[in-house]
């Protein structure tokens, strides 16, 4: 069967292939040294679709293991013990990333104001685990320590209504890495729309089923995602799906009938080139040609991020988006597979088109994005918000903003409507964590010798550690509202150890930029960030810790190979 121009596979025999298994793993026993590898075979050429029974050969090929001890022979040594088997991760060299270097540290005689866009992005730490998760350091570019910290949510007090989208909380605590320093945390917390009280969603699935795409961790777990969020849609809600390979095409018009949704995407499947500019070129006329007045009208792009067809280049594509976000259509990302992965695409076509970036590892990734979070990642209740600080010198000599190097702006930028900035979703959390030096304290750069003069008006005010402003817009509004705090002098200079939720959020970012090798951290180790973030219930936060254990063991590997890895040390 064919839709539109593309070949049609059954999910159920991949489904049926994933879940088989070679009989030789069961007794598969691995010595000390060296341990027995599976090698996986190189995936199909571009272009060339491979039907159910064949892919149900290949995973039983790649299941089979190179080598297996015979286990009567094992047991007869008390030091063999049963492991399953060992997969060598995809080489991530041709993967590409945007990264930046870490923000540098700043004087706040000199640059008193920090400013910045809001980032509700979380693809950057599930990419990262899926590196760990295969035995590997992640590239120090693939790492954005806002995006591992804003993947987590705390314990912030959310607003009461509507009428003010989004609370504000302040808190500060010694630094866990430097005795002289203070992390001052910002957060932020959305107001969580109630079920009956969404907008109705005019949504548009743009599904890559390129030859790239043939992975089972691509299009297969693409299908479980978008099946499981439209399980979730309603009847005032409608989705439209478009696909591309060598071209684009309309798969399913827009409709409110989940069975209709969950048969066109069961029916897909991957073969040929990627004309992904041509998919997003028609997405748009699609959901401009659906738009719902007051409601959500949102591109929803599945895909590897190799464009290699028609529209390609990076600057053009999002010179694209820039201009068609002006119709009032969003744009969210959602990033699948590995070994060809363009991350930087992914990212920056969100950040470009007034939505978010989320990568999917796992269908429990899946229901957290497009399950849990659902109504963070389609409905939008604050947009083009900017922070912006201003540090007293009286009290702050010298800050350094952790993360959010690629949203940073320009200081007059703060002020202006027609400056983009990020958006926040139903139920979203921003966190931004400073980390600062207090007057008198022993700084990361010396006390100048030319050193100016603190202005009258600083000390006069030498209660205030730092003034915080915030501006958003409503979703369907045009001119911004602003709201600012002062941070007490006094909340710093009394600040103790960061305890609980704090505690937690600080590991995570010591996490996020030893992974980019921050040489400020005082070689504060990922046992030590493991220790700080304690003991956890939440799911979520139970597999941080063991990541960061994970982290720490391959340290330990590199250290005594003499290989320091790709990852911060």
């Amino acid at each position: 069967m064919r839709v539109a121009g593309f070949a049609v596979v059954s999910v159920l025999a991949v489904a049926v292939a994933g879940c088989q298994s070679s009989p030789a793993s069961e007794d598969l026993v691995i010595a000390p040294s060296p341990p027995p590898v599976v090698m996986a075979p190189p995936p199909p050429p571009s272009g060339i679709v491979v039907t159910g029974s064949r892919m149900a050969g290949a995973v039983q090929e790649w299941a089979s293991p190179v080598s297996v001890v015979d286990a009567s022979q094992a047991q007869a040594k008390s030091d063999y013990r049963y492991v399953p088997p060992v997969i060598v991760p995809t080489d991530p060299g041709t993967e590409r990333y945007d990264g930046k270097e870490v923000s540098p540290v700043k004087i706040a005689a000199a640059e008193p104001l920090s400013t910045f866009s809001v980032d509700v992005d979380t693809g950057a730490y599930a990419n990262a685990r899926r590196f760990l998760t295969q035995g590997q350091m992640p590239p120090k570019d693939a790492v954005r320590t806002e995006e591992f910290i804003n993947y987590f949510r705390y314990d912030y007090t959310r607003p009461a209504d509507e009428a003010q989208p989004f609370s504000v909380s302040f808190d500060a605590a010694q630094s866990p890495w430097n005795a002289e320093t203070r992390l001052v945390r910002i957060g932020l917390a959305g107001y969580t729309l109630p079920e009956d009280s969404r907008p109705p969603a005019n949504l548009v699935f743009l599904i890559d089923v390129s030859g790239s795409m043939f992975a089972a961790d691509k299009l297969p777990l693409v299908k479980t995602a978008l099946i499981g969020l439209a399980n979730q849609l309603t009847k005032k809600d409608k989705v439209s799906i478009v696909v591309y390979a060598g071209a684009a095409g309309l798969v399913l018009d827009a409709t409110s009938n989940p069975a209709e949704i969950r048969n066109a995407i069961n029916d897909l499947e991957a073969g040929g080139s990627t004309a992904g500019g041509a998919g997003i070129e028609l997405a748009y006329r699609v959901a401009e040609a659906n738009f719902i007045k007051g409601g959500v009208n949102r591109v929803i792009l599945a895909t590897d991020g190799d464009f290699n067809v028609g529209l390609s280049n990076t600057d053009a594509l999002i010179e694209m988006i820039e201009k068609k976000r002006e119709s009032g259509v969003t744009l969210t990302t959602l990033g699948f597979g590995q070994g060809n992965y363009n991350e930087a695409l992914m990212e920056q076509l969100a950040n470009k088109g007034n939505g978010n970036y989320a990568y999917i590892d796992s269908a429990i990734e899946a229901k957290k994005v497009l399950g849990e979070e659902m109504g963070s990642t389609i409905f939008t209740i604050a947009k083009d918000v900017k922070i912006q600080v201003e540090f007293n010198p009286a009290v702050v000599s010298q800050y350094r903003l952790i993360g959010y190097e690629n949203r940073a702006l320009r200081n007059e930028d703060f002020d202006n409507d027609a400056v983009d900035a990020g958006d926040i979703g139903a139920g979203h959390q921003v966190t931004a964590i400073y980390e600062v030096v207090l007057n008198g304290s022993k700084g990361w750069i010396p006390d100048r010798r030319y050193g100016d003069k603190l202005p009258a008006s600083a000390l006069d005010q030498a209660d205030e550690a730092a003034y915080v402003k915030l501006r958003y817009k409503l979703p369907d509004g045009e001119t911004s509202k602003l709201i600012d705090f002062v941070l007490p002098a006094s909340k710093l200079k009394a600040a103790g150890a960061p305890k609980g939720d704090f505690a937690f959020a600080a590991a995570v970012a010591g996490f996020g930029q030893k992974l980019r090798g921050d040489p400020l951290l005082n070689g504060f180790s990922y046992d030590q960030l493991a220790s700080l973030a304690g003991k956890q219930d939440d799911f979520y936060r139970q597999e941080f810790v063991k990541l960061a254990g994970v982290a720490g063991g391959m340290t330990d590997l590199r250290t005594m190979g003499g290989d320091e890895g790709q990852g911060g040390q």
